[in-house]
């Protein structure tokens, strides 16, 4: 099995089950699945969610990373229907919200494609705010930190579906080659200068 799926803190764990357990915090979740799902769901696949920021870089300052919390997905009979986001605060992890859409099942996708990859990898999520985007990173250090490092070269990033135009979902592609293609897309048109 080419992944390997770091724990999860456990009190981001512990704060995803209460989340579970409780009427009132599904009954507020905005996703219908989950208020309507019979039988157990469950917390599984906890991934770190990292966003990379300034995917241009300025001056000295190069693209970083920083954790911003984990994920779960929430599975209810034999697929995941939900998904549960912690997120760090001063008195340490803590459950975030619910949700649903497309990401769900495109992280499961990707997930599934990955297993099929040579080599072997630690799955995290990466968000790009400045393109509106999600990847599947996949960290060619399985042993590393979950909540530490930035995507080396070689690492692999797939695209969750939806992804922005110009960059395919569901293919990977090495750090070094996808991050000037984002580059590129958030890089401003340069203005056109038009005679007077």
């Amino acid at each position: 099995m080419p992944l390997h799926v770091p724990p999860a803190p456990a009190p981001a764990l512990r704060s995803v089950l209460t989340a579970l357990g409780s009427p009132s915090a599904v009954r507020e979740a905005r996703t219908p699945a989950l208020r309507s799902v019979q039988g157990a769901v469950t917390a599984e696949l906890p991934l770190p969610v990292h966003v990379l920021d300034q995917v241009v870089p300025h001056g000295d300052r190069r693209p970083r990373t920083r954790l911003a919390g984990w994920r779960f997905l929430i599975r209810g009979g034999d697929r995941a229907i939900a998904a549960a986001d912690t997120m760090l605060t001063p008195d340490g992890w803590a459950f975030s919200h619910f949700f649903e859409g497309p990401y769900i099942a495109s992280t499961e996708r990707a997930l599934q494609q990955a297993e099929a990859l040579p080599g072997s990898y630690q799955p995290r999520l990466l968000s790009v705010p400045e393109l509106y985007m999600i990847t599947l990173w996949l960290h060619g250090n399985r042993e590393a930190d979950p909540a530490k490092g930035k995507p080396a070269p070689a690492d692999l990033l797939v695209p969750l579906a939806p992804a922005p135009p110009g960059i395919a979902a569901h293919r990977s592609h090495r750090v070094a080659d996808l991050l000037p293609v984002m580059t590129s897309r958030v890089t401003p048109a340069p203005l056109l200068g038009f005679p007077a």
